[in-house]
């Protein structure tokens, strides 16, 4: 086995854990992974530094270039970009949008067996949008034809095999925002019948209303998995699961597991929480969390399915750390079983 293929949860080499488990991370480039995932002289004269600005508080963001990328899969077999999700990646008239050729960019340092999975846009899946300081109504809402031309097309060409999954996240909707679950599945239904077809479809509902029957009726018959996400409003990883009957719905043998925040914690009070992601912060990694995902992961080995488990640094501080605990957990578990 070569060093880029082995296992060694010291030193957070992951590809190794199981043929069927990928082991990932929600973005990259931390500076905070130093150490960890990174080799600081590699990259200290080339930090691009921003701010970030959440409610009265303010952040700086340490980011590497994108060639870090070549060290990231020394450690990691799948990486989720989430930068799609801000952007398309073609304007209407066709032009090559900056995300278009940042995607480009990552697409150069990939190697045989890496793996990605994009974010769908928010101009597609989001049924509202931050505008102008409010909350405004997305006319592009589901709409096929942005998906498919501003979106899927470029994606697919550029990143070819690499791309191994695309996540749909709608999200949460407050009680009195909320249409009935029934009126969501026939959105559904007739967004994935006009969208090319394909096995790499995977939907996050953030309304746990919305787990029903309807909605898993319309996933199964376009093969779109569900995407088990501990997250802030959801409830935990098991229930969400249980709600679907513990059925895996993607047509292409695939799952995705995203751990994002604490539940109950809301995004800028965990972002400033685990900020600048460079250790574990305890209070905020939920033990429930590392068991119950360890524990789906054997019962998706069990079941012959691809299991990609994506970790965010704001699921406890720092997701090579909290990628460790789930790794330990899980090879634990497959000694007593």
């Amino acid at each position: 086995m070569s060093k880029r293929e082995s296992l060694d949860l010291n030193n957070f080499y992951f590809r190794g854990l199981h043929p069927s488990v990928l082991l990932g991370t929600a973005s990259d480039r931390y500076a905070g992974w130093f150490g960890q995932i990174y080799s600081e002289e590699l990259y200290i004269d080339r930090i691009t530094r921003r701010k970030k600005t959440l409610g009265k508080s303010s952040f700086v963001e340490e980011v590497l270039p994108v060639d870090s990328v070549e060290e990231y899969f020394q450690h990691f077999r799948v990486l989720e970009l989430d930068f799609t999700f801000y952007r398309l990646l073609v304007e209407e008239d066709g032009r090559p949008t900056p995300n278009y050729h940042v995607l480009q960019k990552y697409r150069q340092y990939l190697k045989e067996d890496d793996s990605v999975i994009l974010k769908v846009p928010q101009a597609v899946c989001a049924q509202k949008l931050w505008r102008g300081g409010k909350f405004v109504e997305n006319q592009s809402y589901l709409d096929h034809h942005i998906f498919t031309r501003q979106f899927y097309d470029p994606a697919v060409t550029i990143l070819g095999p690499f791309l191994t999954g695309f996540i749909f996240e709608q999200e949460y909707q407050r009680k009195k925002d909320r249409s009935p679950p029934k009126s969501v599945a026939s959105e559904f239904d007739l967004f994935f019948s006009e969208i090319p077809k394909d096995n790499r479809y995977h939907l996050e509902l953030r309304t746990e209303p919305y787990l029903t029957e309807s909605v898993f009726e319309v996933m199964t018959k376009y093969g779109v998995g569900q995407v088990l996400s501990h997250w802030t409003w959801l409830p935990s990883l098991g229930e969400q699961f249980s709600k679907s009957g513990r059925r895996f719905f993607n047509s292409g043998g695939q799952t995705i597991i995203r751990l994002m925040t604490p539940r109950g914690a809301r995004y800028e009070e965990a972002y400033a929480q685990a900020h600048p992601f460079n250790s574990l912060v305890p209070s905020m990694l939920h033990p429930s969390m590392v068991g119950e995902t360890a524990e789906l992961m054997w019962e998706a080995v069990d079941k012959n399915i691809r299991l990609n488990i994506i970790v965010n640094n704001r699921a406890g501080g720092n997701a090579p750390l909290v990628a460790q605990q789930i790794g330990l957990r899980f090879l634990e578990m497959g000694e007593t079983t």
